[in-house]
């Protein structure tokens, strides 16, 4: 459908109501305008990796690959879980092909071995979803002494993109989508702090932090790659896009463990899983154009400040790249093209 400037300020004016937007009518209503679903099929032939697939929005974005015909590595961190879920999504698409992997994607040294086995299988990967989330009440710390959401939100994912990097270009056409969250919008970017030791330890607020990392790291993994495709003589097979994006109020069980008062206030209004895993297999599936920011929400792209907020001072961006480089042992400046 046409998108005309009345859908354009409707669209708008939902997405400022927070409300409206975030909860189940938002997709009810921009389903009127909204782009094409991507068509039968869009995915046959093709290969995704799913994180924290094992339940909520995880699992409806492994499902809804599948039912795209894409072949999808569906992973978690436990084995009876992943068997559960893969097992879950084979009945409800037929022929589906999902294959089941185990990682935890806050442990640094995990996600090196199963990536290198996963490189070791598979030539190429077309999709990769950062899904894989946590909210501790408490700190709690990963395998290598990493606050356990910046390692699970950020320094994981970052470092898995980083090693699987040469099965995207391979795909001629590759896509990379980190699942942040609204509520990244209350935590302004700090490079002071990353590991959350000062002051008294708040789950919900290191968890704003870390979504809000994952939308900076998504714009300079979105620059850098970009900025390599300019510079490639090969054509497309250097065309991996990153975005990330954000679901909207969707009743999971990890909203119900984590913050249960918002789940019952809410309950009525919030969305379910389809609805919060549609714009990421829609991002993977056709591959939008995107501009700089690169944040999305009901398949169009959001500002990544509201308000009163200024964009990201670049020598915060700068310095907060510069740690996760140094804790993961990547590639260093990877908002640079490389």
């Amino acid at each position: 459908m046409h998108v005309t400037g009345v859908h354009r300020v409707l669209d708008g004016a939902l997405d400022r109501s927070v409300v409206l937007g975030y909860t189940k009518i938002g997709p009810r209503v921009r389903r009127l305008w909204w782009p094409e679903d991507p068509g039968p099929n869009a995915m046959a032939a093709k290969r995704v990796v799913v994180t924290g697939a094992t339940a909520g929005i995880g699992e409806a974005i492994a499902a809804g690959f599948a039912r795209l015909g894409a072949t999808v590595h569906l992973l978690g961190r436990n084995q009876e879980k992943v068997t559960q879920s893969a097992g879950a999504i084979r009945g409800a698409v037929s022929g589906a092909t999902v294959i089941e992997e185990v990682c935890d994607v806050a442990d640094l040294d995990a996600v090196r071995a199963w990536t290198d086995d996963l490189s070791g299988r598979v030539d190429a990967l077309h999709g990769l979803v950062h899904n894989a989330g946590a909210m501790p009440k408490e700190r709690i710390e990963s395998p290598q002494g990493h606050e356990t959401q910046l390692a699970c939100h950020v320094l994981g994912p970052h470092l898995m993109t980083e090693r699987l990097l040469p099965l995207l270009r391979n795909a001629a056409g590759a896509s990379v989508v980190f699942m942040s969250s609204g509520g990244m919008y209350t935590a302004p970017l700090s490079a002071d702090d990353l590991e959350s030791v000062s002051g008294s330890y708040r789950g919900a607020r290191a968890y704003a932090r870390t979504k809000r990392m994952q939308v900076v790291l998504a714009d300079a993994w979105a620059q850098r790659l970009a900025g390599a495709a300019r510079s490639a003589t090969s054509g497309t097979a250097a065309d991996v896009r990153v975005e990330s994006m954000h679901p909207g109020w969707v009743e999971t069980p990890g909203v119900a463990e984590a913050l249960p008062m918002f789940q019952k206030l809410t309950r009525p209004l919030l969305r379910d899983t389809a609805d919060g895993a549609d714009t990421a297999v829609w991002l993977v599936a056709t591959r939008p154009v995107s501009r700089a920011g690169h944040f999305w929400h009901d398949r169009a792209q959001r500002p990544t400040t509201v308000g009163w907020q200024r964009s990201e001072d670049d020598a915060v961006v700068a310095r907060f790249l510069d740690e996760v480089s140094t804790m993961t042992k990547t590639t260093r400046n990877v908002g640079s093209a490389v």
